[in-house]
């Protein structure tokens, strides 16, 4: 993966502008979470295949990024994103990755379903 450039990623964002693609969404701190603190909960959410269909995307930020999908009835969002990588035509990959180069979260878009 590649280092996020907004200039290259928000066309790429807007090439699925009102087409129905699929998602992939995931955050996560499971696998890499101090399980023998107290105070330390695991927390994760995600989500495979998900389709949708957003009039509005846009990344922000100076890094990490934020990136919003505005649907007709609501929102996507994702925070804390780092790189991307265009893996082959209609498929676009973004990830946040801690410090240590550990995934936290990922939002993957898609115009053919992931493999599962």
């Amino acid at each position: 993966m590649n280092p996020i450039d907004k200039l290259i990623v928000q066309p790429a964002l807007n090439s699925f502008l009102n087409r129905e693609v699929y998602l992939h969404l995931e955050t996560t701190n499971g696998a890499y979470a101090v399980h023998n603190q107290e105070s330390a909960m695991t927390v994760g959410a995600y989500i495979r295949n998900g389709r949708i269909s957003f009039g509005r995307g846009t990344i922000t930020g100076e890094g990490p990024y934020r990136v919003g999908l505005k649907m007709e009835l609501g929102w996507v969002y994702a925070e804390g994103l780092t790189d991307f990588e265009m893996e082959r035509e209609g498929q676009l990959l973004l990830a946040g990755h801690d410090k240590e180069g550990r995934l936290a979260v990922a939002l993957e878009l898609s115009l053919s379903p992931f493999k599962l």
